[in-house]
């Protein structure tokens, strides 16, 4: 028997066997490779019942549309609370000591008061502190997590996008930096731009990117039938994060 006719032979039990030991590992590498997605969600200003729910509401909606878990939410009431700028940081660090820095994705959310100064931060009878955009930055870069991904829901909240947007950081924001936005009234469920990006945009968006431009073009039709002055939501930065994000069906 020669050499070929005996591979010839062998060649299809050889190819079983491969595949037999191939297809189980098969599973385990995708799983390896499986993106986990973490988030964390503030709702900083405690006087307004609004900021708690949008907090709330928009973790639930980022969780199921990328697949994440339950996610960290946080919040204010007018008695107090633990949304706080040292418990921001605490979580975050913690969150991240649980994700792969490499390949994960931090989602932050944030929802308050804003100024040119940054975020309101008022728990019950604790004195308002400023989340300012170079503390925020900090914090990030200590999580040691390469792709993050902010959402700021604020008056203001343009200027968080100079500190934090990068190719690594894609960075949302209710508003550019010089004006406010709208809806924070203590009874309702969201802001504005709330409503417009996580209860209506991000539930139909294949991506952030439509999510935010859907997003944008509700907010301003609803301010210009409301007579205010556009808010002029912002997106910048994140151009490795975006190709990782793609919502669920």
């Amino acid at each position: 028997m020669t050499i070929g006719s005996l591979l010839g032979r062998l060649g299809v039990p050889i190819i079983a066997l491969s595949l037999a030991f191939a297809l189980p590992l098969a599973p385990a590498h995708a799983a390896e490779n499986a993106r986990k997605v973490t988030v964390v969600s503030f709702g900083l200003y405690g006087d307004q019942g609004v900021f708690r729910s949008e907090a709330t509401g928009a973790a639930q909606i980022v969780a199921s549309r990328f697949g994440g878990g339950p996610g960290v939410v946080r919040f204010n009431t007018k008695t107090g609370g633990t949304a706080t700028i040292e418990t921001l940081a605490a979580t975050l660090q913690a969150e991240a000591k649980k994700m792969n820095g490499e390949s994960d994705i931090l989602f932050v959310i944030l929802t308050s008061h804003g100024s040119p100064d940054g975020l309101a931060v008022t728990a019950g009878r604790r004195l308002t502190e400023t989340l300012k955009p170079s503390k925020l930055a900090g914090m990030l870069e200590r999580t040691g997590v390469r792709h993050k991904v902010v959402i700021i829901s604020a008056c203001y909240s343009g200027v968080f996008i100079p500190p934090l947007a990068n190719a690594d950081t894609l960075v949302i924001t209710a508003a550019d930096a010089n004006h406010p936005s709208f809806g924070c009234e203590d009874k309702a469920k969201w802001t504005y731009f709330g409503d417009a990006f996580f209860n209506v945009a991000l539930r139909r968006a294949a991506t952030l990117k439509g999510a935010f431009l859907d997003a944008r073009s509700l907010v301003l039709k609803r301010e210009l039938r409301q007579g205010f002055e556009p808010s002029h939501p912002q997106m910048a930065g994140g151009a490795n994060v975006e190709p990782l994000l793609v919502a669920r069906p």
